[in-house]
């Protein structure tokens, strides 16, 4: 095979595993009533059991972020691709059998861990294997269709029962698997697996004060994305009876239309990134675009549900930024600890949502009630992610192969 197809298949794999990765995220949160249900569960059971799934999820993704991350470094981006998209799989298909609850949080733990390392082991590979020059436009295709796969997710869900709906997901990965024999390793990483260069080395991303300053920064410009999703998108119902919308507002359909918007503005601002030749640029108009849209948001008091479901697809395309965040996370790192980066990175962000959410339900008990909540969040979560876009390197122009040395 030559370069320029096993380049088009490795993006073609890496956004088709990014698609199944959302599909299965945002699958949980809608088929988490009836399938809860089904189990048996009722009444406040449904909100705190799936509060808990959720968490155990997101344990399993921190921890599987880790995990894959070093082993992407130490072992090889195609073999760690080909272990999560088989654990989350197999794990997404034994979803669809679970027959009592102590099952569904053992699968919800392992469909997290194999879910963790799917985007970051992917972008990982694009980054190394396109062009400096097109590196952007290649990682903006693979966030672009994988962000898709959070509306089918929806529409699966909406038109099929919640065990075939896993079985679907599941079904997808073991596509994808097939797809993946095809894939050749980056060429950056067989030149480092040939040299004495020690990788995978979690823990030197805190020994060195340059190295951590910049770890850090790549985590803040992604918070706002989950800010959004965890709390304007997620609670969407809630903000709608607190802004006095018209028409009934249903969380299934605000999740739909937010990422409607968001697939379509990770081709934007990959592109704009590619035509400014400029990651810092992309961000700051990606995020000024997003302060503007959530201005909106706050402001809508009284419209319909049409125009608050509209609100929601806009702010969602400054909020396809993730793919240029996630790509700027992988160039900052050299080749030897770039996987474990790009893989962290993500899931720190997703974790960092249970501070984000902590904060705001403690801010709407008081006074300021849930808008006031909200607002108080957005602006401190928006002003770090400024601060950290302003202020790390600029990456487009930057060759990656070279090595983090001590």
């Amino acid at each position: 095979m030559n370069e320029k197809k096993n380049v088009t298949l490795l993006v073609l794999v890496a956004a088709i595993g990014y698609f199944v990765d959302l599909y299965d995220l945002i699958l949980f949160s809608i088929v988490r009533i009836p399938s809860l249900q089904a189990l048996g569960l009722k009444g406040e059971e449904l909100t705190s059991t799936g509060i808990n799934l959720l968490n155990v999820q997101m344990f399993g993704m921190l921890l599987g972020g880790i995990l894959w991350g070093i082993l992407g470094d130490k072992k090889g981006r195609i073999s760690v691709l080909f272990l999560t998209i088989l654990l989350y799989s197999i794990a997404n298909i034994a979803n669809g059998m679970v027959q009592n609850l102590t099952q569904y949080y053992i699968l919800r733990f392992f469909a997290g861990l194999g879910l963790a390392g799917e985007l970051g082991v992917g972008i990982t590979l694009v980054a190394e294997v396109m062009s400096k020059e097109k590196r952007a436009l290649g990682t903006a295709i693979v966030s672009s269709i994988g962000i898709a796969g959070a509306i089918a997710g929806f529409l699966v869900a909406d038109l099929f029962d919640w065990r075939i709906a896993y079985y679907v997901g599941g079904a997808m990965g073991l596509v994808l698997l097939v797809m993946r024999v095809s894939v050749y390793e980056s060429g950056m990483f067989k030149n480092l697996k040939a040299s004495s260069v020690h990788r995978g080395s979690f823990l030197k991303l805190f020994t060195d004060k340059k190295r951590f300053s910049k770890y850090i920064k790549c985590i803040l410009i992604g918070i706002p994305v989950w800010y959004v999703i965890g709390i304007l998108v997620t609670l969407a119902p809630e903000f709608a009876k607190a802004l006095n919308i018209q028409g009934n507002v249903i969380g299934g359909e605000a999740v739909m239309y937010h990422y409607i918007g968001a697939s379509i503005g990770a081709i934007l601002t990959g592109v704009l990134s590619h035509q400014l030749k400029s990651r810092k640029k992309a961000l700051l108009i990606a995020l000024s675009g997003l302060t503007i849209t959530l201005i909106w948001f706050f402001l809508s008091t009284g419209v319909s549900n049409v125009m608050f479901y509209t609100i929601l697809l806009l702010i969602g395309i400054p909020n396809g930024y993730w793919a240029v965040f996630v790509t700027t996370a992988s160039e900052q790192f050299g080749t030897n600890m770039r996987a474990t980066v790009t893989t962290t990175v993500p899931n720190f962000v997703r974790g960092a949502t249970v501070l984000v959410t902590t904060a705001f339900n403690y801010f709407k008990t008081g006074s300021i009630g849930v808008l006031g909540a909200a607002i108080s969040v957005g602006i401190v979560v928006m002003a770090v992610a400024f601060y950290a876009s302003l202020t790390i390197e600029e990456s487009h122009h930057k060759d990656l192969d070279y090595y983090e040395l001590d």
